[in-house]
């Protein structure tokens, strides 16, 4: 049975308190959250201990630390839970400056302590199957692939001033996707935004609306789409052309219920908010980790993946400030 801490206990944390509370190999044993209210109440509806962040990670009981607080504290409390002994689980991304990022992933590598990034996504049962499918052969060598990723609706701004920007917040889960489905980083990155959705978004100095195209070092090129704005609901899909065929995953819908009559043909739309689209990735991420972490086996998302996203993540900023075309090797 693995002991877990939890430091975060907000609407991240919240998902991942049930994740690990419904694991047959793991039990929630302490909540910390600057909020003391918050860990309080979350500690409690899982029969935990609330205590402070520095008490999770010194507690010689808790074998593991799930990191879901804000992303300035991440490559801090890496560091100190790979210190004291603890296997970490820190949710994207791992730092919004990338040197910090790197040093982060340096000194957690000196502890030998095992870390994983909350890539969640990379545990979506559809894109699992399409990457799956890609590595099988099923339609050759990858050519083009394309990413869509947009929002029902846009954040407070409030949260948008301390994000990071939209490609360090929002796209850094697609960068991540195109590295797991690619098996590669790209080389060259250009990206373009603006701010269409919301003008209080621009006046923070962020876009709302993205669009990045990525090249790699055999020729094949990559596309995010994001939008902070999609009316009908949370749209999530994935395609990739290869040499020999075509893999998709398309959104989840409500409900699969198709009405055809002579008016027309008419489907549900697809889940709202990531919390309906993406909880049985967080369980199956959760369980990824757990039996990573009981066999002593490679963590399936690791520090170098989330300082790579980062990178490009970076890159892209960058881009889009410019205009300009950014090589990856460029930013490290």
């Amino acid at each position: 049975m693995l002991n877990v801490g939890l430091i975060g206990a907000g609407r991240i944390g919240r998902v991942h308190a049930e994740a690990i509370a419904g694991h047959a190999q793991s039990k929630l044993s302490a909540v910390s959250d600057a909020v003391a209210e918050a860990a309080e109440t979350l500690a409690s509806a899982y029969g935990a201990q609330a205590c402070t962040s520095e008490a999770v990670i010194n507690d010689p009981a808790i074998d593991a630390v799930l990191i879901a607080s804000p992303t300035d504290t991440h490559s801090d409390l890496i560091e100190a839970a790979t210190r004291a002994g603890k296997a970490v689980l820190c949710e994207k991304p791992v730092d919004l400056d990338l040197k910090r990022a790197i040093s982060c992933q340096q000194v957690a590598a000196a502890t030998g302590q095992p870390v994983m990034v909350g890539f969640n996504r990379r545990f979506d049962p559809s894109f699992a199957s399409l990457k799956q499918a890609y590595t099988s052969g099923d339609i050759g060598k990858a050519e083009l692939l394309s990413i869509t990723s947009f929002d029902p609706a846009p954040p407070p701004v409030s949260y948008v001033k301390t994000s990071g920007g939209l490609f360090r917040d929002m796209m850094i889960h697609d960068f991540d996707m195109a590295n797991y489905l690619m098996g590669q980083a790209p080389i060259t990155i250009s990206a373009v935004g603006s701010s269409v959705v919301d003008p209080e978004i621009g006046a923070v100095g962020d876009v709302d609306t993205a669009v990045t195209t990525m090249t790699y070092a055999n020729g094949a090129i990559a596309v995010i789409k994001n939008s902070r704005r999609a009316a009908y609901g949370y749209d999530q899909r994935v395609e990739l052309l290869g040499a020999a065929g075509l893999l998709q995953a398309h959104n989840v819908l409500e409900n699969t219920v198709v009405k055809s009559t002579v008016d027309g043909v008419v489907g549900a739309k697809p889940t709202y908010f990531f919390l309906e689209r993406y909880m049985p990735a967080y369980r199956a991420e959760w369980d990824a980790f757990v039996g990573a972490v009981q066999t002593g086996m490679a963590m399936p998302v690791t520090l170098e993946d989330g300082v790579t996203a980062l990178a490009m993540a970076e890159a892209a900023t960058r881009s889009a400030k410019t205009g300009q075309p950014v090589a990856l090797e460029d930013v490290f």
